[in-house]
């Protein structure tokens, strides 16, 4: 069980996530229109988790993926679902206002 908690919510070697970013990462925010209008990462892509499996042509699987929501929880699922679809290089990057800190 716990490894699957820590697959889930990234656990496990430390990611730099600004490094990616700076790469070229997509940055997928899974949290409702609403919640990404009232703040959100610059550049980020809002694909809610509920219409992600139907807008999967809309991310480059060439490209490093970081999801990211209010928490984590939906990241984590999100990050699953997109390895799941063959995307290879996801990352769970938490909440948006945390992920935002780290990478800026």
């Amino acid at each position: 069980m716990f490894s699957f908690l820590k697959r889930l919510f990234g656990g496990g070697p430390k990611i730099d996530l600004r490094a990616l970013v700076l790469d070229g990462a997509q940055i997928i925010d899974v949290r409702s229109p609403g919640e990404y209008q009232s703040g959100h990462i610059k550049g980020s892509i809002n694909l809610p988790l509920p219409n992600l499996q139907n807008s999967l042509g809309k991310l480059k699987k060439d490209k490093p993926v970081i999801t990211c929501c209010a928490s984590g929880m939906r990241s984590g699922m999100a990050k699953s679902l997109l390895q799941s679809k063959g995307f290879t290089e996801v990352y769970n990057g938490g909440g948006w206002a945390s992920l935002q800190s780290k990478i800026s």
